[in-house]
């Protein structure tokens, strides 16, 4: 069920050929081991992590290798098992020169993984450490840590949560794979963001030439009427934040 009856599109946009038919219908898959994987310690927005290891050390998948300098920062677990090469500076994907550990990783079954959490017994605090802890950030250009988004002044009150399933740009299909293959994570992902910051109403929207993932989200949040799946029309850049936000619950982000 819906919660907005009266949710409209935004003015203008165009429909971009979609080209999504390239990936739309394969499966994640898992990437083989590279012979060396180089880890920047500046992985998100605030200050760059710091090391924990020395050359020579031997890691694990899923172990803590750098920790969180600052409040706007973010800890870095190692995605191999494998042996520390050296530290040193490596040239990033955006073309700066940043610390990184550059680690040689071995065949080896098996991650370091923190224990799930119960969503009816956590506590909001708990899912917040939990998330720092696990050094989650945002999978936008500026990888903002997660925990700080979670920690909003306390004066100011939060009306809904929105997750964007929208996808609008030409070829990207990878937000709705996720939706397709983890449907239940995300709406239990949707859940733990809700409580953390005490919000009781959470909306996914989703644009809808994905009729699929649409069925498979109405489905997982049957059970939730808190939760509302908002089907919207499929144009660019509906995906983007402030176009969303006011499709969704006909109101505008202000100037500033």
């Amino acid at each position: 069920m819906s919660l907005f009856k009266n949710a409209k599109s935004f003015k203008g946009g165009i429909h971009p050929k979609e080209q999504k038919a390239l990936t739309e219908n394969f499966a994640f898959e898992k990437m083989p081991l590279p012979k060396q994987i180089i880890i920047p310690l500046s992985q998100h927005a605030g200050k760059p992590a710091k090391s924990l290891v020395n050359k020579g050390s031997e890691v694990k998948a899923g172990e803590v290798i750098a920790e969180q300098d600052g409040f706007v920062s973010s800890p870095i677990h190692s995605p191999v098992t494998g042996k520390v090469i050296k530290i040193n500076s490596s040239v990033t994907p955006g073309g700066f020169l940043k610390e990184s550990i550059l680690i040689e990783p071995v065949e080896q079954n098996g991650v370091i993984n923190m224990p799930a959490l119960d969503i009816e017994k956590v506590t909001a605090e708990e899912i917040k450490e939990r998330i720092k802890l696990a050094g989650i950030v945002g999978q936008g250009g500026a990888a903002f840590p997660t925990f700080v988004k979670l920690s909003p002044p306390p004066d100011k009150k939060i009306d809904y949560v929105i997750l964007n399933g929208c996808e609008c740009e030409p070829y990207l299909t990878r937000d709705y794979r996720f939706m397709l293959e983890k449907t239940n994570d995300v709406v239990a992902g949707l859940r733990l963001i809700m409580k953390a910051i005490g919000v009781n109403k959470g909306v996914i929207g989703i644009e809808d030439n994905k009729p699929e993932a649409i069925s498979k989200l109405k489905e997982a949040v049957k059970n939730y009427p808190q939760i509302s799946i908002e089907v919207l029309p499929t144009k660019y850049p509906q995906g983007a934040e402030k176009m969303l936000i006011k499709v969704v619950t006909g109101k505008e982000v202000p100037p500033g």
